[in-house]
């Protein structure tokens, strides 16, 4: 790879020959140099259109041959904006005029909500397939004056996305050319990715997670990439041996979806040639790793990436390296720290916040002076997210900084008393935030779905044999399921925002149990 890559160096990885796609329910699968044709055909058609560099191309399309190729296609005429397909119309609105939109690309016959939102404002498209086995636009909705096709520059922005919002409005996220493709080749370099790997993506692909986990490290090693039309816990191991898959990346919440049903079955799936499991995007439990391991019979490999890093900056190794459940790993092709409230670097074992710096980060928010204007430390980006760094260098996570539970003073790291709680043999899941109290401010409450009945008494016992009395919760709310967003994240905010109203023991409805879910 050159110093200065864009994706077309990524597209150029594979040898032709091999396969490089397969979509297993639609009964497609294409080689490299099938995968090369489409995608210039497509780019090509889209600057015959009007798009040119940087102008945005949105995108409404579920997970499938055509979100990939679309995306590739974008990012080399124009700039790919993916859009979660599952919106509301008034959400595609804000996302459409947010991203300032040229053109809109769905499928045929799907995105009603973004086709509405659309109206006559922007364009819509659809990628639609062909008799050969190919893939086309249709209708011809030109938007400016007919371009050519030129190759990108590895400064061009290649990608816009939105941070998740769990904490804050949405922000514009513009990624580089050479961000994706850098970051591509340190998750290959991370687990020694290569031609002869299977990875299936089951991640969705309007995230950079699974945009550049699972497609472009793919690629940029020469394997294939299987893409389901969705993540189905019953049918995976079938889909995994089916295919020959010999890794996949996930969030913890579809790790312990596949761990509850292996538990509930007692089976213990071995029979395949994974070789590893990578877990990103959200917290994997320390538990939930260990018994992966016992019932998947491969190492799981927690990563840490985040959209404005064009996803990973830190990650386990592979065996024989040293694996350390509860971190997310070391540093991966960036540099990374811990510093204090005022951007000092903190020695090994003190915890602060984690910053980081590289080719893969983002110069900055677009449009967006107010943010920039806090989102650094210097040349150092700031994640927002607490940690700490061990001897080794490896992270461990504590907290989101403004997900803290300021009790009178005292704060409160969430994710240490989740931990405490799913401990408890009762307990599936579990999700701590803070709620109002008079004189304090905030008090420490929880979250729980549990797999039986127990008594609060007994919650709060297992925690204070467990915590320093202040992080107790003084409040338990049992639930059906926790609201995440649609890469699995949990919304600690929501949670509050839903729960803290309620009386302790509160037996939450569905409804307002899932409030929340499938926000980006």
């Amino acid at each position: 790879m050159p110093p200065d890559p864009t994706l077309r160096d990524v597209l150029a990885a594979g040898e032709d020959r091999r396969t490089a796609l397969t979509a297993p329910d639609a009964g497609i699968e294409l080689t490299y140099a099938q995968l090369r044709e489409q995608v210039d055909g497509l780019a090509a058609r889209m600057a015959e259109l009007g798009i040119g560099p940087g102008e945005r191309v949105a995108m409404a399309l579920p997970s499938g041959p055509e979100a990939i190729l679309m995306f590739l296609a974008a990012a080399l005429s124009g700039t790919a904006a993916p859009l979660n397909p599952a919106y509301t119309e008034d959400e595609f609105r804000f996302y459409l005029a947010d991203t300032r939109a040229r053109v809109l690309v769905t499928l045929e016959d799907g995105a009603e909500a973004a086709r509405k939102a659309a109206g006559t404002e922007v364009p819509v498209i659809a990628i639609c397939r062909t008799g050969d086995g190919g893939f086309r636009l249709e209708p011809a909705a030109t938007v400016g004056e007919p371009r050519s096709l030129g190759n990108p520059a590895a400064e061009d922005i290649a990608l816009v996305l939105h941070t998740s919002g769990t904490t804050s409005t949405p922000k514009r996220v513009p990624i580089r050319h050479r961000a994706l493709a850098i970051s591509a080749r340190n998750i290959v370099e991370t687990y020694q990715l290569a031609a002869e790997d299977v990875a299936l993506c089951v991640m969705p692909l309007f995230h950079i997670h699974g945009l550049v986990a699972s497609t472009l490290a793919t690629l940029q090693s020469g394997g294939r990439i299987v893409v389901p039309e969705r993540f189905n816990v019953m049918s995976f191991w079938n889909l995994v041996r089916s295919q020959k898959a010999t890794w996949f990346s996930a969030t913890g919440a579809m790790h312990q979806m596949l761990l509850n049903r292996a538990k509930q079955r007692n089976e213990r799936h071995t029979d395949h040639q994974l070789r590893f499991i990578r877990s990103s995007s959200a917290r994997l439990p320390e538990p939930v790793m260990a018994d992966m391991e016992n019932y998947f019979g491969v190492p799981v490999l927690e990563a840490y990436g985040m959209t404005e890093a064009a996803h990973q900056m830190a990650s386990n190794p592979l065996p024989p390296a040293a694996r350390k459940p509860g971190t997310v790993g070391a540093a991966t092709g960036i540099d990374l720290a811990v510093v204090d409230d005022q951007g000092q670097p903190l020695p090994s074992g003190e915890i602060g916040e984690v910053v980081i710096r590289g080719r893969t980060i983002i110069d900055g928010y677009e449009s967006n002076p107010e943010a920039n204007a806090s989102a650094f430390f210097g040349d150092w980006f700031r994640t927002g997210d607490q940690g700490v760094l061990d001897g080794d260098g490896y992270l461990r996570l504590t907290g989101r900084l403004k997900e803290l539970i300021n009790r009178g003073g005292e704060k409160v790291s969430p994710i240490e008393v989740d931990e405490v709680l799913l401990t408890h043999p009762a307990v599936i899941e579990a999700v701590t935030f803070g709620r109002p109290h008079p004189t304090l401010g905030e008090e420490v409450a929880a979250a729980v779905i549990l797999k039986e009945d127990v008594a609060k008494s007994d919650l709060a016992r297992h925690c204070r044999e467990r915590l320093a009395k202040f992080k107790v919760p003084q409040g338990f709310y049992i639930v059906e399921s926790i609201p995440r967003t649609a890469t699995g994240k949990i919304q600690r905010r929501r949670v509050a925002e839903v729960l803290a109203g309620g009386t302790d023991d509160a037996q939450a409805s569905p409804a307002a149990a899932k409030a929340g879910e499938g926000s980006a």
